[in-house]
């Protein structure tokens, strides 16, 4: 089998010269040339490290024969960017980072890829991308912070500046949170999205066995990245062995039961879709809320747990929950390895990685002086925290296409509830209300105008954190937007309304005082009466076919730069096919089959997607 770097040697004569001057051996030219893909930068702590795992992958490449080629795309932080404009960026990233993989990869051929990113958007913007390029290719997550004292993890810093702003804590005690709270590099120490998606990417079968989120700062994963480059090197010479052809629909279905028993983010409604897509695969929130009814939550890490994430990996990380819903998983899936995941599980029990994991449990046992067991972290199958997922996708008249609930984060009290809307346009007008206690309990509080085509869809962190750090409103009322939430967010909050309130969907026609029902165990979102009044469903639908006449679109945000052509494509079109476009984070239910996000159409000068995709 013929090397694809070597058929672009003969057909570009300048290459090899090139690449000598680039610091390149003569002899480095004929082998097995590797992408080394990341997201490393000063950005933030989840790549600030990778430059080091490049590094060791590049050895790995190196032993094995081959020969690495350095690529870098950083990524952006959404904690540095919460609550100012930046985070409208967050998602926009998330498909230039994929394009730009695209680019490096097909500029100058490369024969296999190793993958490296933490966080949040770098590491599934790194999945659409070696999707997109299809060579034989390893991913390296780039693991967790360690937890600061007291255990003291970031998710938590919402908590304490919602307390301050209220006068609850002085200003000392929010200092001391601020310096302690992130005491390495690697991604923040709880099931957020950065964490769930590096756990995706091992559910996958795309990063080696037992790789995802161990601590950034753990000699194993100077380990795992080195084995990551020689195994890519192996990849490059194996038939068959490219992401297409390892990745299928029972891959997925294997990484929404995980995503179940981690209780993983609900951003992953936007990712796991989009990279779906990518592979020419189907993913909607209906196959979310199909595979998590019935299924087993076994993790007892933040936001919804008591742990710190760095234990996940102590505790025996993706393989010990895949052991515990087995039953459920399809083990006959092929895996980067070479092997199947059936193989894979098997393989790990022999050679002593449930071992290592023990003796850095007790590592961290010593460190705190508590004594926590494997059990404690990861609940056996038959004694789960919770029977029926993480998350429910919920339907009715204000979200016709769909809207999502982290159930096992939102108080008992709030699953069935009736409220009264009290609507605002920002997530600045909001937070100012729940902070000034202009906000009771018994309301439902809506912030629209913020999905992807209204403001690039940000997160509604701080006011989210400032609900459920109240005792009182953490019980009484819920949140309900068009935008979407942090990992990290916990308490009665339900995001990604759909259609968004710039399209004119039901949520921009809601007015004050209107009754909202809300039923998670019947997947129920509705109005049911106006102004203070039950009326009938028929009532409903005619009040709000004349709010809608009466609706007036509104001007763009954006007109000019990345977020004007963002939003511009966030439209949406028909289902995907096999190498068609990304997908864009938008929500979208029925209208498109089942669809749980819109698919980018690609304009015509519009530098997202793929020409001739």
């Amino acid at each position: 089998m013929e090397l694809k770097s070597q058929e672009m040697r003969r057909l570009a004569p300048e290459l090899d010269p090139l690449r000598i001057g680039t610091g390149w051996k003569p002899e480095d030219l004929s082998k097995v040339q590797v992408m080394i893909e990341s997201t490393f930068g000063d950005s933030h702590p989840g790549s600030g490290h990778l430059d080091v795992l490049v590094e060791e992958v590049r050895k790995g490449v190196e032993a094995a024969g081959g020969h690495g080629a350095r690529y870098y795309c950083t990524d952006i932080c959404d904690g540095e960017s919460q609550g100012t404009d930046g985070i409208n960026f967050s998602l926009a990233s998330r498909e230039m980072i994929a394009n730009m993989i695209e680019i490096h990869a097909n500029a100058t051929p490369f024969d296999a890829g190793v993958y490296l990113a933490s966080c949040d958007k770098g590491m599934p913007a790194n999945l659409m991308g070696l999707a997109r390029v299809d060579i034989p290719a390893v991913v390296v997550p780039g693991g967790t912070m360690n937890a600061g004292p007291e255990m003291l993890t970031l998710e938590q810093l919402g908590m304490y500046s919602a307390k301050y702003q209220r006068g609850e804590i002085d200003e000392e005690k929010l200092n001391w949170a601020k310096c302690n709270a992130c005491p390495s590099c690697g991604a923040c120490s709880f099931i957020g999205t950065a964490s769930t998606m590096q756990i995706m990417a091992e559910a996958l079968g795309l990063a080696l066995p037992g790789s995802a989120l161990m601590p950034a700062t753990s000699p194993d994963l100077l380990a795992y990245a080195r084995q990551a480059g020689e195994q890519a090197v192996k990849l490059a010479t194996m038939p068959h062995m490219k992401p297409s052809d390892i990745v299928t629909m029972d891959s997925f279905e294997n990484a929404i039961l995980v995503h179940a028993a981690i209780s993983g983010s609900t951003n992953c409604l936007l990712h796991i879709p989009a990279v779906a897509h990518e592979f020419g695969i189907e993913i909607t929130g209906d196959t979310f809320d199909r595979l998590h009814r019935g299924a087993r939550y076994l993790l007892d890490v933040r936001p919804a747990g008591r742990w710190p994430a760095e234990v996940f990996y102590y505790a025996g990380g993706v393989p010990a929950i895949m052991e515990e819903i087995k039953e459920h998983l399809h083990l006959d899936v092929m895996t980067v390895t070479g092997k199947t995941l059936g193989e894979n599980l098997e393989e790990l029990k022999q050679n002593g990685f449930y071992e290592r994991c023990g003796k850095w449990l007790a590592d961290f046992n010593a460190r705190y002086g508590v004594n926590v067991t494997k059990e404690d972290i990861i609940r056996p199958y038959d004694k789960a925290i919770g029977t029926d997922g993480s998350i429910a996708i919920l339907k009715g008249n204000l979200a016709p296409e769909g809207a999502v609930i982290k159930h096992t984060a939102c108080p008992k009290e709030m699953f069935k509830a009736v409220l009264r809307a009290r609507p605002f346009d920002s997530e600045e007008e909001c937070l100012d209300a729940v902070l000034k206690h202009k906000v009771q309990k018994g309301d439902a509080v809506f912030i629209r105008y913020e999905g992807p085509k209204g403001s690039g869809m940000p997160e509604m962190f701080y006011t989210s954190e400032a609900i459920s750090s109240d005792k009182e409103l953490g019980r009484s009322i819920a949140l309900i937007t068009d935008g979407r939430f942090s990992g990290a967010s916990t308490g009665p909050v339900i995001g990604h309304c759909s259609p968004e309130a710039v399209d004119g969907g039901p949520i921009a026609l809601v007015e004050e005082g209107d009754l909202i029902e809300i039923d998670v165990m019947e997947r129920k979102l509705n109005i049911i009466g106006i102004h203070g009044v039950e009326k009938t469903p028929e009532e409903i639908d005619a009040v709000l076919k004349e709010r809608r006449a009466n609706w007036k679109p509104r001007e763009p945000k954006y007109k000019k730069g990345v977020l004007r052509l963002f939003s511009a494509a966030a439209t949406p079109s028909s289902p995907p096919t096999k190498r068609t476009p990304s997908a864009i984070a938008a929500m979208r239910w029925p209208r498109w089959r089942g669809s749980c996000r819109s698919f980018w159409k690609r304009p015509e000068g519009s530098p997202f997607g793929r020409a001739g995709a």
